[in-house]
């Protein structure tokens, strides 16, 4: 369940990251964000700014090295948060419908109750009829569907997405941005998506950060203006191109001065 809209899920107080080494390299730098209930937040930037980074901390699988996150998020026996990542993660021994209903089993879910509520998840991104296949008979798109089934079955309030969508095909991945802002739609839990791609976090974000080049920094924050729902139509636009393009320019020079650490 997501926590009331306009809430703050997520409190990001002045957080910065230092991974310690040989070299020390300073990931992120000072980052403040308040991230609504309920919202979709899309992060970009330059290739090693510390996006995942961010997304780890929030989801408490980094900690901070200075500064802090709030979250408030319901208490339940569920995580907090779910992740989807790039690679897909889905367990190759576990068929479909054991690997959607994963997050359940292990927070201890019945059996029937686990399997029901993985059915129907199944079915919201088009895998009926493939429940007792596995992951290895599947295309990609089908294995990353699993992955994003598994992550709204939890029942985390909060989703945190690292580029979910970044290893499929421009078809595949046109249809799945569809189907992700559908789900979305649907069950209104706070998403922390991080893409590469504008054209993606136009479709999908309310709102969309860009990051600096490493150290990652807030370079600015932009509020996403088209209604809801939305479908890849909206690409077609001249508003969406020119937003498009304006983000692309706060960007530009954050990709060149990233090219000094490659």
């Amino acid at each position: 369940m997501p926590v009331d809209a306009g809430t703050t899920a997520f409190e990001i107080d002045d957080v910065s990251k230092v991974f310690v080494g040989k070299t020390p390299v300073q990931a992120l730098a000072n980052i403040n964000l308040e991230l609504r209930a309920g919202s979709f937040t899309c992060i970009v930037g330059p290739s090693g700014c510390g996006k995942s980074t961010l997304l780890r901390i929030l989801g408490d699988l980094e900690t901070a090295t200075q500064g802090r996150v709030i979250t408030n998020l319901p208490s339940s026996n569920v995580p907090k948060s779910a992740f989807v990542f790039q690679e897909h993660g889905v367990f190759p021994w576990f068929n479909v419908l054991q690997n959607v209903a994963f997050g359940e089993q292990m927070a201890a879910v019945g059996k029937r109750e686990r399997e029901e509520h993985a059915r129907h998840w199944i079915s919201e991104v088009g895998l009926t009829g493939f429940e007792q296949a596995y992951p290895h008979q599947l295309s990609g798109g089908m294995r990353q569907r699993i992955a994003i089934a598994r992550a709204f079955a939890t029942g985390s309030p909060s989703l945190l997405m690292d580029e979910p969508l970044g290893a499929l095909d421009a078809q595949t991945r046109m249809l799945m941005q569809e189907q992700l802002v559908r789900l979305w739609e649907a069950e209104r839990k706070t998403v922390v998506l991080v893409t590469h791609a504008i054209e993606e976090a136009l479709l999908l974000g309310d709102q969309i950060v860009v990051m600096s080049a490493r150290p990652g920094r807030i370079k600015e924050i932009i509020d996403v203006p088209f209604p809801r729902p939305r479908k890849v139509e909206i690409e077609g636009t001249e508003e969406f191109a020119h937003m498009r393009q304006a983000i692309w320019e706060s960007l530009r020079d954050e990709v060149q001065a990233s090219l000094r650490y490659s």
